[in-house]
């Protein structure tokens, strides 16, 4: 297809394929000044109807998906032009002929050949006009796991890369290669397996599992679902690397939606970062307004101080009328003592990270001090460097600066009052943050935030973490069992036994738990063991070697940005 140009009557452009948006008007996939001037509509909260100090008046629901802000391509187009983005592949696509269109990634014609994985997509129940679905694993693909199982257990790299090989679309193999290329600084071929994994996923959809809707369900708890979960995220750490924060907060959503109530990657925790990267200020305070009543988001560190900045951004924007931005600056102005008191211990190392020195007043209060960073728990400890390693270049801005300086010094007289908001946060963060559940550990090792990994407790780190399923849950649901293996000894050996307890996927359901003590025990005292083998595959991993798509239709390469 050849750009089509914008003088030309639309009605002549019947056999272009066409969405529709939101407010059901026809989007054509190849008109690429409309699609530039919606982007331009939906980035500009100034084209949209506002109330109450900058809060976007939308019926649509808050977690609602657009298929056109999943395409990284719409978000380059509007930062480099769209000649300049699709110039070069519109040839490469009328070469790929065994691929379909999807909405989650494009599939790439140096990708091996597609055919059916052996993973369906069921529709289990439908409560509350809240419909819930589950991967399931036909029997050819649950051979296909347990070879990788022991694959992995036979220590044996050429194994895993011959399964690889003869299964190129096997999504745990794919996510554990991902992580293995990435660790190699081979970021290309990491987010290509990425994608890969996301395109098999795809595929295998239900035909009324909707990304958009917000009302499609998946359990974490089974495994099968598990891959689909991590494959996003992984996918839009990799895009908001890429410089595509947009795209990478409408993956964000998609996760969130999936599971909002237990979020099992806590995703939350990265939703304010990305949307004040977008500068979807807007989306970050209706999230707050919405959802603070039942899930209490002031009470994470990175909500109470990312609205407040989301607020004092809106209240810049001078397209806003003169009211809606004084009652932003209200807003900002007032939350942002509130995270302060809430979270003391947030200040200093934020100001450290971005090289400014506060004045002798702030240095010598015990309020912002050292004290108040060692007197946090450990879980808190954990949250707030997660926030401050994620987030502090938003907060170097001169103009963001000089808006806070004045309410830290508000904060500091309020405590030498003796004020009773701070003796109530003192004393919520004695009784709260006891320990981090368990989807908040998952989050910091997925992120790989150095601030925050160091702080990881003990029982976390001691343990060996696969990309292709890190911390499960400990109420998984198993819908098949590995089978008992008639070759192995009756004394199975001990680091065996360890892997058998690792992978829940893999496990019988009856022995994990009428023997749950036992392995428990067993893994503790395999520290030496695990260490050997963790070496081991490490060594193993490392000695995998990639070949590089070929590049005939693009000599010079296109980088990151392909």
């Amino acid at each position: 297809l050849q750009p089509a140009s914008s003088n030309k009557p639309r009605k002549k452009k019947k056999k272009r394929k066409t969405k529709k948006n939101a407010a059901g008007e026809t989007v054509e996939d190849n008109d690429l000044e409309d699609i530039d001037s919606l982007l331009e509509r939906i980035e500009d909260p100034g084209l949209a109807p506002q109330s109450q100090g900058g809060i976007i008046t939308d019926s649509r629901p808050l977690l609602y998906v657009e298929h056109r802000n999943l395409n990284p391509e719409n978000e380059l187009k509007r930062y480099f032009g769209a000649r300049a983005v699709l110039g070069d592949q519109r040839p490469r696509q009328r070469q790929r002929q065994y691929v379909r269109s999807m909405w989650l990634t494009a599939p790439k014609n140096t990708w091996p050949r597609y055919s059916k994985t052996g993973i369906t997509m069921q529709l289990l129940d439908t409560r509350r006009g809240v419909q819930h679905f589950t991967f399931e694993h036909h029997r050819e693909y649950q051979q296909v796991q347990f070879k990788f199982l022991d694959a992995v257990e036979s220590m044996d790299p050429n194994n895993i890369v011959l399964l690889l090989q003869m299964n190129p679309y096997h999504v745990d193999s794919l996510l554990q290669l991902s992580d293995v290329c990435r660790m190699q600084e081979d970021q290309e071929m990491a987010r290509d397996l990425i994608e890969r994994a996301l395109y098999s996923l795809e595929c295998a959809f239900h035909p009324v599992f909707s990304l958009t809707s917000g009302a499609c369900r998946l359990d974490y708890r089974r495994p099968e679902n598990r891959a689909f979960f991590l494959a996003l995220f992984k996918h839009l750490m990799f895009l908001e690397k890429r410089g595509c924060p947009r795209t990478a907060l409408e993956f964000c959503k998609l996760i969130l939606s999936l599971d909002p109530e237990n979020d099992p990657l806590c995703v939350l925790l990265l939703i304010d970062f990305l949307s004040l990267r977008a500068r979807e200020y807007t989306f970050l305070t209706r999230l707050f307004q919405e959802w603070e009543s039942h899930r209490n988001l002031s009470q994470l560190p990175n909500f109470a101080f990312s609205v407040p900045l989301a607020y004092f951004f809106l209240s810049q924007q001078e397209e806003h009328p003169e009211l809606e931005r004084s009652q932003a600056r209200e807003r900002a102005a007032r939350l942002i003592q509130l995270a302060l008191i809430m979270f003391p211990s947030v200040l200093m190392p934020l100001l450290d990270h971005c090289s400014v020195q506060p004045d002798a007043r702030v240095t010598s209060h015990p309020f912002f001090g050292l004290n108040a960073q060692i007197s946090q728990s450990p879980a808190l400890n954990q949250l707030t460097s997660l926030y401050v390693g994620r987030t502090h270049a938003l907060w170097k801005d001169p103009a963001v600066m000089a808006w806070l300086e004045p309410h830290v010094h508000e904060v500091l007289r309020m405590v030498e009052a003796g004020d009773a908001l701070v003796q109530e946060a003192e004393h919520k963060r004695k009784i709260r943050y006891q320990s981090a559940p368990r989807n908040i550990y998952r989050h910091i090792i997925l992120s790989e935030m150095k601030e925050a990994t160091a702080a990881l407790p003990l029982e976390v780190t001691s343990q060996p973490v696969m990309g292709f399923d890190p911390l499960p849950p400990l109420d998984s649901i198993v819908s098949y069992t590995r089978p008992e293996r008639t070759s192995h000894p009756s004394n199975e050996s001990s680091l065996s036994l360890f892997f058998r307890s690792l992978l829940p996927n893999f496990n019988l359901q009856g022995d994990i738990r009428h023997n749950g003590d036992d392995e428990a025990a067993a893994v503790q005292d395999l520290n030496q063991g695990v260490n050997r083998l963790m070496a081991a595959m490490r060594d193993m991993l490392a000695n995998i070697q990639f070949q590089e798509p070929p590049r005939d239709d693009n000599p010079e390469g296109d980088g990151d940005w392909d």
